[in-house]
Order: structure tokens, then C-alpha cells, then sequence
């Protein structure tokens, strides 16, 4: 079976790619997940953000938005005391306030990012040197939270979201995934 080239060399890279990557996802706390494991990316490869997945999900409580809003100073020194999670304290301080500015959201986190989901058929990359690594839609995305208060999202984060959560559907051409109909990957 083919798939894009980034994700063959690990099995996690395989199951990500096969079953999450570019799929619609939908939900504040969900959308909440996805943002906060791609900041914590952010200058790291992605096989160290899935490989502690679990870790992260315990550790900020499933990525529940208001629980996470809620998280104290106590919160902060247990988490960068955890080995199974990404201790960088500029990262977790912005879990922490995203979260918070996600509550302030009057139609959710959600409804705020998927309105930045390109809409028409989009020309599939033919290779991964054709996927962009920001768009115009992740341009206006992150601007768009960084004014609303989010922190850690700035427009290539966002583009990356934007591919996990199958606001755009960048796998390949020939990959056994990019079959699916163009505008299937971006209706909310």
C-alpha cells in the first residue's frame, strides 16, 4: 500500500498516517488536543510527540479544556516534573493559557478554527516538496488567536494542525489515502 513518504519509517508514523492524519476532526476539546501536541512539536520531531501521546493525555487531564483552564501552580510543577511529557515551561504556560483563551471563545474553539478551513477543490500535491509549509488560511489563523489571546501558534503550527484535523488534505498523489474526494477532507 502506498502512502505519503513521511509516513513509513516508524509504526507509529504508520498508524498516525493511516487513521488520524487528514481526518475531519471536530470538537472544542479534541481541536484543544491536536493544538497543544503541535506546539509542544515545535522545534521537535513529531515520532516524540506521538510516542508521548499517552503521557500528555494523562497529564493534561485528556486535553479537557476547562480542566486544563483550570490547572494551578501546583499543576505547572507537576508537569515539568514529568518525564513521560515535554517539560518546556514555555509550552506548558501555554497549554495552560490556551486553554483559558479557549474558554473565552463565544462559538468555541472549534467553530474559530474550522472557519479558516479552505472551502472548493484544492490541487493535490503531487509530492512532498509541493506540500506547503504555511497558507494563507494558517496565516489568518494564527494571527486570528494570537488576537484572542493564544500563544504557540504561529502560522506553520497552524498549517500543521490545519493537515492533522483534515482541514486540508495534503497526502499525496498516490497515496491509498489521498482516494478520497477532494472536498470530503475539508466539510465541517
Amino acid at each position: 500500500m502506498l502512502r505519503c513518504a513521511w509516513a513509513t519509517s516508524a509504526p507509529e508514523y504508520v498508524a498516525y498516517h493511516d487513521e488520524e492524519w487528514g481526518v475531519p476532526l471536530h470538537g472544542d476539546d479534541a481541536l484543544f488536543e491536536r493544538l497543544c501536541l503541535e506546539a509542544f512539536q515545535s522545534g521537535l520531531s513529531w515520532i516524540t510527540i506521538l510516542r508521548k501521546r499517552p503521557a500528555f493525555r494523562a497529564a493534561f487531564a485528556g486535553f479537557a479544556i476547562d480542566a486544563v483552564a483550570a490547572f494551578t501552580d501546583e499543576d505547572r510543577a507537576r508537569l515539568l516534573a514529568d518525564a513521560g511529557i515535554v517539560r518546556n515551561r514555555a509550552k506548558i504556560d501555554a497549554a495552560i493559557g490556551n486553554a483559558r483563551a479557549a474558554q473565552q471563545l463565544p462559538g468555541g474553539l472549534s467553530e474559530l478554527l474550522w472557519s479558516f478551513a479552505p472551502r472548493g477543490p484544492r490541487a493535490r500535491p503531487a509530492t512532498l516538496a509541493d506540500v506547503p509549509a504555511t497558507s494563507p488560511g494558517s496565516v489568518a489563523m494564527a494571527r486570528e488567536l494570537k488576537r484572542r489571546g493564544f500563544v504557540f501558534v504561529g502560522p506553520t503550527t497552524a498549517y500543521a494542525l490545519m493537515q492533522a484535523t483534515g482541514m486540508v488534505d495534503d497526502h499525496v498523489t498516490g497515496c491509498f489515502r489521498a482516494s478520497l474526494p477532494e472536498d470530503d477532507a475539508t466539510s465541517p
